[in-house]
């Protein structure tokens, strides 16, 4: 190198020559890593014939396993820690990790057939059947939660080491509230489908009662939440006793304190499942009437004829006296009207069977009864009592009306006259003695119908 550092040679023969210089220093490299393997070849061969030497030396393969099996014991024998005086060693780590994935295994496995079988069973039967038991079952197998899964194998597997009776009675605790966690949200959620496909077959007939359903469902899932938690609590070592007795003082005291608002809760309940009338309906409470517009958790609201809105709490629209008209298949019609004295026995007589003829010529109606009631001050009065068989406000006035037209053509040509209040004058004189009708003074009217 320092030759070709000082001696003038060319450059295309000093490159030539550079290279030369550098594949032998890497064939060099090459020589010193292949003596390498060797040796390691050579060490590793020397390990496998003393290998082979000990087992050779030995009586029989049965000696040789038996060493081996003692080995192994000594090492599943190992302790790796103490807890409460309980050695965890390797083998029943490795015991209870088996375990646990066997039944996370099965657990996963019976998970994925049921999802493939009867949950797609589920789902292509829910829609077409009219029962709603399997829908129900769909919504519990879909909150099957995995995570409860994984704690019931995490607690099988655990379960098998030797554990103190207190971590043991800990762990029974935790499973225990697993179970019951999920066996309420079963039960929270079967509750909530019940609830909302009776709602929606009732909300049909009666679109108030969502409301209803809706506080029925939410006082439902509490109370299935509230039993699990005290079951929760019970199996921690809590004293629920002296809990519940104070949840019942403490209940007691908001009932008083909040009497009205739960009495018109109550009684809104009580009106969607006894049903006294239903949206729509035109009721009489009292002295106030209208149509139901609204029936919500604390009132019930009407529309009244005049327009206005008329708000009801629901415990006082339930003690008062109802008259629902909406309810009432036919209607009772009792009139009366008079004729004049002059009027003839025979069309007297035959009033009676005209009425009723022209009540049973008329759609809608059912006649009861016509009758020359009395003798009035002014007329020859008749009561007349029919049945309108709708219940419709506006049908039994139009009915009324076409029996009122008719009944007068009737009389037009018979001539006969309707009564009204008259009063006769008698003058009377020496020579002459003259009777006269006049018109009614005031005071005079309202003694008869007419």
């Amino acid at each position: 190198e320092s030759r070709l550092a000082n001696e003038k040679i060319p450059g295309e023969i000093k490159s030539e020559i550079e290279t030369q210089i550098k594949a032998i220093d890497k064939a060099g490299e090459i020589a010193d890593q292949t003596l390498a393997s060797l040796l390691d070849l050579e060490g590793l061969s020397q390990r496998v014939l003393a290998e082979i030497h000990e087992i050779q030396s030995a009586d029989s393969w049965g000696s040789f396993w038996s060493g081996w099996k003692l080995k192994t014991e000594s090492v599943w024998r190992k302790e790796l820690f103490v807890i409460d005086d309980r050695a965890f060693r390797v083998g029943g780590l490795l015991r209870s990790g088996i375990l646990f994935a066997f039944v996370l295994g099965i657990a996963s496995f019976l998970q994925r057939i049921l999802r493939r079988t009867v949950f797609r069973h589920l789902c292509d039967n829910a829609a077409s059947t009219e029962t709603s038991i399997d829908d129900i079952l769909l919504a519990v197998v879909r909150q099957t939660h995995r995570t409860i899964v994984v704690v019931l194998a995490l607690y099988a597997a655990l379960r098998s080491l030797p554990l103190s009776e207190s971590m043991a009675g800990w762990l029974d605790s935790i499973a225990i509230i697993a179970i019951v966690f999920q066996v309420a949200t079963w039960g929270s959620v079967a509750f909530q489908d019940f609830i909302e496909r009776t709602k929606r077959r009732r909300v049909q007939e009666d679109p108030s009662s969502v409301s209803a359903f809706g506080l029925m469902g939410f006082f439902g899932r509490v109370a299935i939440w509230t039993v699990a938690l005290l079951i929760t609590l019970d199996n921690l070592g809590f004293e629920i006793t002296a809990l519940v007795a104070g949840l019942g003082v403490g209940g007691i005291a908001i009932a008083f304190a909040l009497q009205s608002i739960l009495g018109d809760i109550f009684c809104s309940i009580a009106i969607l499942l006894d049903k006294p009338f239903v949206v729509g309906d035109f009721i009489i409470v009292q002295d106030m009437l209208g149509s139901v517009e609204n029936i919500g958790i604390k009132t019930t609201r009407l529309r009244s004829l005049s327009g206005e809105q008329i708000v009801f709490s629901n415990a006082d629209l339930l003690s008062s006296r109802i008259r629902n008209f909406k309810r009432m298949y036919e209607r009772r019609v009792l009139f009366s009207f008079g004729v004049v004295y002059e009027t003839d026995l025979d069309n007297v007589e035959a009033i009676p069977g005209m009425v009723r003829e022209i009540i049973e010529s008329i759609d809608k109606t059912r006649f009861d009864r016509a009758h020359f009631k009395e003798y009035g001050d002014f007329a020859l009065n008749y009561e007349v009592v029919y049945y309108v068989l709708d219940a419709d406000y506006n049908v039994y006035m139009d009915i009324q009306q076409e029996i009122n037209i008719r009944l007068f053509r009737e009389f037009k040509e018979r001539d006969i006259h309707f009564a009204y209040p008259t009063r006769e004058l008698i003058v009377r004189s020496s020579s002459l003695t003259t009777s006269m009708p006049s018109e009614p003074r005031e005071g005079d009217w309202g003694n008869a119908e007419g």
